[in-house]
């Protein structure tokens, strides 16, 4: 127990002096109430004295330190491994709310598709000027070497995870922004729900929580179906940049989830355009690549000259039709941030229908009105780079000193097509435990659901990864800027 949480008698309560707030409070209403989702849980936390609380928080955090499941954190210049921080508290979603979720998502991995198909081919959204050309080849993620290449089952982003916020003025579910590359997370979804079962087992037996842990198995089978032999069972690997990367806990857990293999660059050959996988027992052919590696580093032949961590003639693999890719080459353009204002405009043109979720108001520094509204305002709003994930490159203007909005100014004069701005939006909040109260205090939360697209349906996790800023007052939810987790709880009703 920390040394504040031991200032308090062992009998006392979690929840005491909790008050919601003026944000949307996922659990709790306005007036004290837990919410009927979370009335189950509530009443297990509420009568649970400090200190059971906390021994369970600590085997919590044990099983996590044994299992090594670690981030690393790039920005404090030693690329510092650390413990992955877990909330006990859980964030509840009653499937009447996930079940919109889960078609506006759908809708909108299936509309990102199209666009990424239109893109590389006929480029009819270009022609009919739904988003302008400029932006969308002055996109570094854009790969030329795409155009016109056909790609196993006409599918680019078999993976995705799209990050939602609840809007504490409106109540509404807003898309932040779309991972359309290789995005990372789903290990903590997966190990989160393993920890809380064993730590609150008669929640779980009292409240119908819906399953996360057909994931790996669902991701097998769409790899599998890339593979361009027939008749044969197809050889499947997950390539990772190595042990320093940040995410290589999560390629670890899910190549041995899925029973596959995990490699490296050098564990695989190009020959005669086909991949081969370095074994023991000699060269095996490998039919499918699940990803985890950047285009830009992927094959040193193709793109980037310096990297070590691709794997030389892969592209001409690729183009050749002898090895299968998720998630494809290029499916940056979809996911960069000043393109994903014009998401919505896709699903009206490919879909022919309305969004179902909405995006943030997003300001594209490109256009030079939205540019001069930007800069007279960038004490208020929150400026991202385009290309940018996990809280980099990105300038919060509420909290940020006069000089870091300064340094924004000059950087957006010199480079406007690499920023947008957005309003801040009140984040919904989460009751999460606080060592230095020794109790329950609100905390922001955001929410990546993980899509996974076979070509024919949208399969979705119910639920995802929350992720919440465990400083007070902060909306700053990435584990790479101090955030931490929560496991998500769908229930099978609304109560």
């Amino acid at each position: 127990m920390s040394a504040a949480a031991a200032e308090f008698p062992p009998d006392q309560l979690l929840f005491t002096g909790y008050s919601p707030g003026s944000f949307y409070d996922e659990l709790i209403a306005p007036n004290g109430e837990p919410r009927p989702c979370a009335a189950r849980m509530y009443e297990q936390l509420a009568s649970m004295p400090l200190d059971i609380f906390e021994e369970r928080r600590k085997l919590a955090d044990l099983s996590y330190l044994v299992q090594g499941i670690t981030f690393t954190v790039y920005s404090d210049g030693r690329g510092t491994e650390r413990l992955f921080p877990f909330d006990l508290v859980p964030r509840i979603i009653p499937r009447s709310e996930w079940d919109v979720i889960e078609r506006g998502l759908a809708q909108r991995v299936m509309a990102l598709n199209l666009y990424l198909q239109d893109i590389y081919g006929a480029q009819r959204i270009l022609k009919d000027r739904i988003i302008p050309r400029h932006l969308v080849f002055s996109c570094k993620h854009f790969r030329r070497e795409m155009v016109g290449l056909n790609v196993p089952r006409d599918i680019y982003v078999h993976i995705s995870g799209i990050d939602l916020v609840r809007d504490s003025r409106t109540g509404q579910y807003l898309v932040l922004e779309d991972n359309a590359r290789s995005p990372s997370g789903i290990s903590y979804v997966l190990e989160n729900r393993l920890v809380m079962r064993r730590t609150f087992p008669r929640a779980f037996e009292t409240s119908e929580v819906m399953p996360v842990d057909h994931y790996p198995s669902e991701l097998a089978r769409i790899l599998r179906s890339l593979s361009p032999r027939t008749g044969e069972r197809p050889v499947v690997v997950l390539l990772t940049p190595g042990l320093y990367n940040s995410a290589y806990f999560e390629h670890c857990f899910l190549a041995q989830e899925m029973g596959i293999e995990l490699v490296e660059g050098r564990d695989l050959v190009v020959v005669d355009d086909v991949v081969y996988m370095k074994t023991i027992h000699g060269l095996t052919r490998v039919d499918v690549i699940y990803r985890r590696v950047d285009d830009d580093f992927l094959d040193p032949l193709a793109f980037r000259a310096g990297s070590l961590v691709g794997v030389p003639g892969l592209i001409n693999a690729y183009r050749a039709g002898n090895i299968g890719l998720a998630n494809a080459i290029g499916t940056g353009v979809a996911d960069d941030k000043a393109i994903y204002a014009y998401v919505p405009a896709f699903i009206k043109y490919y879909l022919g229908e309305d969004p179902i979720l909405q995006n943030v108001e997003t300001y594209l520094c490109s256009d030079p009105q939205h540019l001069c509204y930007v800069l007279d305002h960038l004490p208020e709003l929150v400026v991202k780079a385009v290309g940018e994930s996990g809280g980099y490159g990105m300038l919060m203007g509420p909290s940020a000193d006069k000089k870091t909005i300064e340094e924004f100014r000059h950087r957006l004069n010199a480079d406007p097509r690499n920023y947008i701005a957005q309003p801040v939006i009140p984040l919904s909040r989460v009751p999460s435990f606080d060592p230095a109260i020794g109790g329950m205090s609100p905390r922001h939360v955001d929410l990546r659901p993980y899509c996974l697209y076979d070509g024919e349906k949208v399969t979705i996790v119910p639920g995802g990864l929350t992720r919440v800023a465990l400083q007070r007052g902060s909306l700053v939810v990435n584990s790479s800027q101090g955030g931490g987790s929560k496991d998500t709880w769908v229930l099978r009703g609304d109560e």
